[in-house]
C-alpha cells in the first residue's frame, strides 16, 4: 500500500492498517462543524486513527459532544462510522456534509445495501 495524504506518504505504523470510510465532525467550533465522509486508517493497535495527514486520539469519554482530538492542534472532533439513513449529524440530518470523491462510490454503495 502506497497511500499519501496531502503529499506526504502515510506514516509505517498505519501502512499495513486497517481503513474504514467514517464520518469525521469538526467540533472545535460548536455543536456542528465541518463534516465529510472519507477513509479513515487506523493504527494497529486500533486507538489513533490517521486523515488527511492528521493523527487524532480518542478522548476516552472526556469529551463534550466529540471523541477523538487532532495531536497537533488539540481540536475536538466526532468520528464514527457513517449511517445508513445519512444522518450523521449530531440532531439529524446531514447539511453540509460533504463526502470524499476517492470513496464516493464506495460510500453510496454501502448506504444503500
Amino acid at each position: 500500500m502506497n497511500e499519501e495524504f496531502n503529499g506526504e506518504e502515510l506514516p509505517s505504523e498505519f501502512r499495513l492498517s486497517k481503513s474504514k470510510i467514517m464520518y469525521i465532525e469538526d467540533k472545535s467550533g460548536g455543536l456542528e462543524g465541518l463534516a465529510r465522509i472519507g477513509r479513515v486508517y487506523l493504527s494497529k493497535t486500533g486507538k489513533t486513527l490517521y486523515y488527511q495527514g492528521r493523527k487524532f486520539q480518542s478522548l476516552k469519554g472526556s469529551g463534550y459532544k466529540a471523541n477523538y482530538y487532532e495531536v497537533d492542534s488539540g481540536d475536538h472532533y466526532w468520528i464514527s462510522g457513517p449511517r445508513k439513513d445519512q444522518s450523521d449529524r449530531l440532531y439529524g440530518g446531514n447539511r453540509g456534509v460533504e463526502i470524499d470523491e476517492d470513496i464516493k462510490n464506495e460510500y453510496l454503495r454501502s448506504i444503500n445495501t
